[in-house]
């Protein structure tokens, strides 16, 4: 029995590779949006560009970078689009529910510069594959 298990294991057939285990996000997120200060602008963001305030980019912990996203402020009904090309938000922030950081040329798209963080809902419109 032991060489019947010996010869046909080495016959070189092999179950198929069992396929990529992919994370998959809820197409909707709710939580909380801030938008990160000035003091981010110029500097090098987690996906090795620079952060430019005037652009409609965002951080996000876990979606992929170049993953598109529409944020819709819930008390006004405003939306932008935005890429994901940071990773935030963190502290404070994280800790009371913030799901995003915007920049601040999404911010004023969704006049939220006066309160700083207001309820959102967060939509993930394109993906971004994982390399």
């Amino acid at each position: 029995m032991l060489v019947a298990l010996a010869t046909s294991a080495c016959t070189g057939h092999r179950p198929p590779p069992a396929p990529p285990v992919v994370a998959v996000a809820p197409p909707v997120l709710e939580g909380d949006a801030t938008y990160l200060s000035h003091y981010f602008h110029g500097r090098t963001s987690a996906s090795g560009v620079p952060f430019d305030e005037r652009k409609l980019v965002a951080a996000h912990r876990t979606l992929p970078f170049g993953s598109v996203v529409r944020v819709t402020n819930v008390k006004n009904g405003r939306s932008v689009t935005v890429r994901i090309v940071d990773r935030g938000p963190y502290g404070k922030n994280y800790r009371e529910g913030t799901i995003i950081d915007l920049s601040y040329a999404a911010a004023r798209r969704l006049r939220m510069i006066r309160d700083g963080q207001i309820p959102a809902r967060v939509e993930i419109l394109r993906l971004a594959e994982v390399n």
